[in-house]
């Protein structure tokens, strides 16, 4: 019996792209999926990974690869992939932006490694996000992409729908990132040892990362999902929500719940406060000011509703989970 719907991450293979990470990746969650599979006692994989090239005059991207090319997979995420020479330049990456900005409108989750940074700036998704590329092209990334909020000095930042990793061994951490996000801690783990990859500074993930699904189809939800991770969810009244998926409220919050599996408030509730434990690991923000950036002008209530989705209170996370502990 063939499996239905297996999670499907494509790796583009662009000119120049470091094989060793594009190989490196397929056999990393390859291992993962087989893990999982055991742990559901099947011998169906829950993960497949294909590569995507584009090859002679048709000028678009076309799988070349896939690890089951029998099974009906479901593409959810797409990772970028460093390159050891100069970044892409603007035209070689033309023929990719149309294909990623289709796969980013019906809900895949975007991807990049170091210098892959580079072709996933060059789609415009970018765009006012946050994002990290390894730090020897800073100067380069600026002046392509000024309006990009460019940290360096973060080895990966989860954006929701947008993930970027810096340096050219960092698909590691992007792989077992997507490893926690599509198979769960456990498996990323097991994962980890079996392939002797130290997981120990990547295990804060579990705590920073609010991971949307956005594979559900709806694409009047999916609109409002990046509106709002563009905008850091600083507006969530419900009018402004539901013109901005051109529905009746009452059928935005219906129709949102169901692709979701939260409401509005609960998923606005979870994207700021994700956002607030990026300011308390990598910021010396006072509480009262992260609550303000992150969209509270009510500290206590920001406190109370930080208590309730993480378990601690913001002090206790920023003690427990900042990076500069000497």
């Amino acid at each position: 019996m063939k499996q239905k719907h297996a999670i499907e991450i494509g790796l583009i293979v662009y000119e120049k792209a470091q094989m060793a990470a594009i190989l490196g990746l397929t056999d990393l969650l390859m291992v993962a999926s087989k893990i999982a599979a055991k742990h559901q006692d099947t011998t169906d994989l829950p993960l497949q990974v294909s590569h995507w090239e584009i090859k002679g005059s048709k000028q678009q991207p076309t799988c070349t690869f896939s690890s089951n090319p029998d099974s009906a997979g479901k593409l959810a995420a797409v990772i970028i992939p460093p390159t050891l020479e100069t970044p892409i330049a603007k035209q070689a990456a033309e023929p990719w932006l149309e294909w990623l900005r289709k796969q980013h409108s019906t809900g895949v989750i975007l991807s990049s490694v170091c210098a892959g940074a580079f072709l996933l700036g060059e789609t415009g998704l970018l765009s006012k996000r946050k994002a990290t590329t390894h730090w020897g092209y800073v100067e380069e990334f600026e002046q392509r992409f000024p309006d990009v909020d460019l940290d360096v000095d973060r080895i990966i930042i989860e954006d929701g729908d947008i993930v970027t990793a810096g340096g050219a061994m960092a698909w590691t951490d992007l792989g077992l990132r997507m490893v926690d996000r599509f198979l769960g801690s456990q498996v990323m783990n097991e994962a980890a040892r079996a392939l002797l990859i130290d997981p120990s500074r990547r295990e804060q993930c579990y705590y920073s990362a609010f991971s949307p699904i956005l594979t559900h189809g709806d694409a009047a939800i999916l609109k409002v999902q990046h509106w709002l991770q563009r905008t850091n969810a600083q507006d969530i009244d419900l009018s402004t929500l539901a013109n901005c998926a051109q529905l009746e409220e009452r059928t935005f919050l219906r129709r949102f719940h169901k692709a979701t599996g939260m409401t509005s408030t609960e998923y606005c509730q979870r994207l700021r406060i994700g956002n607030a434990k990026d300011f308390l690991q990598f910021s010396l923000m006072p509480v009262e000011q992260i609550a303000w950036k992150v969209g509270y002008s009510d500290v206590s209530a920001f406190r109370k509703i930080f208590k309730r989705v993480v378990g601690l209170t913001p002090s206790e996370y920023r003690r427990r989970f900042t990076l500069d502990k000497e």
